[in-house]
């Protein structure tokens, strides 16, 4: 979940102009990444391994 002051701190860190469509981008990154981190620390992802055969199956 975003916090209020991770997209301050994000804002903070943008050029002095920039367009809506870059600030919009930029939160979904920042959005992505931190499903990302709360899967890593639920255990749902797949090692390394496990994804080798994930993508084996596929062909």
């Amino acid at each position: 979940m975003l916090t209020k002051d991770k997209v301050k701190e994000l804002v903070d860190h943008m050029p002095e102009t920039f367009s809506v469509d870059d600030i919009v981008g930029e939160i979904i990154l920042l959005q992505k990444i931190e499903i990302a981190r709360k899967q890593v620390q639920d255990g749902e992802f797949l090692t390394e391994e496990e994804l080798d055969k994930e993508v084996d199956r596929w062909n």
